[in-house]
C-alpha cells in the first residue's frame, strides 16, 4: 500500500510539475503599438483573428504607459524577458531607437508596421506606404480646392517616418495646383495639445482654409475646434484614418474625405508572417524587406460601406 501511495504521488508530482513546462510549448508573439488610441482597435481585432488559426502561439497585444519611445523599448525588453519569441512594433520614434532595436532584433525576430525604422536590423515591415497615403490626401486636397488654398496640418509625432512621410506626399501632391501647407504643428500624441494646437491657428492664422489631420486622433479633434468655433463646412477637411468621428464628418460632408489604412490586416497579416518565420519560412519576406498594404479613400459615396464592414471586423 505504501508502495502504490509513493507511485501515485510520484505520478501527481509529475503531472504538476509538466502543466507549467507544457503550457509554455506554446511561442508567444507579441504586437507593440505606439500610443493608445482608438485606432489600433483594428490590429488588435486582426491578431484575434489570428490567434484563431495560430493555435499553437499565443499572442499579445501591448499598448505602452504612454507614447514614448523609451517605455516602448523598456515594454519589449520586458517582453523578450518573458519569453516573447518574435515582436512586431510600430515605432514612436524610429530614428532614436535603433539602438534599442538592434539590441530586440539581436534575441528575437522583430518586425515593424505603421513606423518603420530600415535602418535597424528588423526583419521586415508590413504597413502603408506612407508617402503614397500622403499623396492621396493631396490629391484629394487638390479635388477639394480648385482655386487654392492655405493649409495647415495636425500630426502627432513630428520627426517620425510616418509623419515625414505622409507630409512629403502630401506637399508632392498639391505642388502646382495653389494650395500651400504653410505649417504641421505636432503633439507628441498628447490629446489635449492636439486641440489646442487646432484653437490655437484658428485664432491666429485667419488665412488658413483647409486642415489636414495626419494622424487618426487629429481629424476629430479638428472637427471639435471647428464645431466650437462656428466653422464646420466653412474650412476644407481631409483627414487620415476612421475615427467615428471622422467617418460621421465626412458622412455629413463637414470633411471632404479621409484616406485609410488597413490595420487590420497589419495584426492579422503579420501574425501569420512572424508564425512563419518562427516555423523556418521565410518566404513571405520580400527582397527589400517591405511588404505594402494599400490605403484607400473614403468619402461620402462609400463611407457608409466602409463603415459596415469597419463594424464587422471590430466585432469579429
Amino acid at each position: 500500500m505504501r508502495t502504490l501511495l509513493s507511485v501515485t504521488a510520484i505520478l501527481a508530482t509529475s503531472l504538476v510539475l509538466g502543466a507549467p513546462a507544457q503550457a509554455q510549448e506554446k511561442k508567444q508573439m507579441a504586437f507593440v503599438v505606439n500610443a493608445a488610441s482608438d485606432f489600433w482597435k483594428l490590429a488588435e481585432a486582426g491578431v484575434n483573428k489570428a490567434q484563431g488559426e495560430l493555435p499553437d502561439y499565443e499572442l499579445q497585444f501591448k499598448y505602452p504607459a504612454q507614447g514614448t519611445a523609451a517605455l516602448q523599448n523598456a515594454l519589449m525588453d520586458d517582453l523578450v524577458a518573458a519569453g516573447t519569441d518574435a515582436i512586431m512594433i510600430s515605432s514612436a520614434d524610429p530614428k532614436n531607437s535603433i539602438d534599442a532595436f538592434n539590441r530586440i532584433a539581436a534575441q528575437v525576430p522583430l518586425f515593424t508596421t505603421d513606423s518603420d525604422a530600415p535602418q535597424s536590423d528588423r526583419i521586415a515591415y508590413i504597413g502603408s506606404s506612407n508617402t503614397l497615403a500622403g499623396v492621396q490626401a493631396g490629391e484629394e486636397m487638390v479635388k477639394a480646392l480648385p482655386n487654392g488654398g492655405k493649409c495647415m496640418g495636425f500630426v502627432g509625432f513630428l520627426g517620425a517616418d510616418n509623419a515625414v512621410e505622409r507630409i512629403a506626399g502630401f506637399r508632392q501632391a498639391i505642388e502646382g495646383h495653389g494650395i500651400e501647407l504653410v505649417d504641421v504643428r505636432g503633439d507628441d500624441v498628447d490629446f489635449a495639445r492636439a486641440r489646442t494646437n487646432v484653437d490655437d491657428v484658428l485664432v491666429a492664422n485667419p488665412e488658413i482654409t483647409c486642415m489636414v489631420g495626419f494622424y487618426s486622433y487629429n481629424p476629430p479633434k479638428i472637427y471639435e475646434a471647428l464645431q466650437a468655433a462656428g466653422k464646420l463646412g466653412q474650412i476644407t477637411v481631409v483627414a487620415f484614418d476612421e475615427d467615428p468621428v471622422t467617418l460621421g464628418a465626412v458622412k455629413e460632408g463637414s470633411f471632404y474625405s479621409t484616406v485609410v489604412q488597413q490595420p487590420f490586416e497589419w495584426g492579422y497579416q503579420g501574425m501569420k508572417l512572424m508564425a512563419k518565420y518562427l516555423e523556418g519560412d521565410k518566404s513571405g519576406i520580400p527582397a527589400d524587406g517591405i511588404i505594402i498594404i494599400p490605403t484607400k479613400v473614403i468619402n461620402a459615396d462609400n463611407v457608409d460601406e466602409f463603415s459596415a464592414d469597419l463594424k464587422a471586423k471590430i466585432n469579429g
